[in-house]
């Protein structure tokens, strides 16, 4: 009798051609909590936002011009959904990282881990926020 965790194919058993898919290593982003309360950060601690253009959950509206001043919060082909945070398909193909479906992106702006310099409202730039 078979395990339910054995494979068997053309009649022999637990062997397997294919290779296990590629381990993620969690999250794309952390929360800080610092001098200007809870934002999620990139893995190099640069404050991560989101603009209220992107209000789909399925593409970014930030492409040419707009990338090159606020970088997308870019996501490896084989990335997966995980928690809060899920991968887009930019207009290029490549894949990006959202949260709470809201594409990510960093700001140009900011220098140092903890600057906030990229929050324009009047251009309808949020801090990605942790709730």
């Amino acid at each position: 009798m078979a395990s339910a965790g054995t494979a068997f194919a053309g009649g022999h058993g637990g062997e397997s051609s294919a290779p296990p898919p590629p381990k993620q290593e969690g999250p794309p982003a952390k929360a800080v909590i610092g001098k200007n309360g809870a934002v999620l950060t990139d893995p190099k601690g640069m404050t991560l936002y989101y603009t209220e253009r992107d209000n789909t959950g399925r593409q970014s509206t930030c492409d040419g011009a707009c990338a090159e001043k606020r970088p997308p919060l870019m996501a490896p082909d084989n990335a997966v959904a995980t928690g809060d945070f899920t991968v887009i398909t930019r207009s290029d193909g490549k894949k990006m990282w959202a949260y709470r479906y809201r594409p990510l992106y960093t700001s140009q702006a900011d220098t140092s881990p903890g600057d906030i310099k990229g929050n324009d409202p009047d251009q309808k730039w949020r801090v990605a926020r942790p709730y």
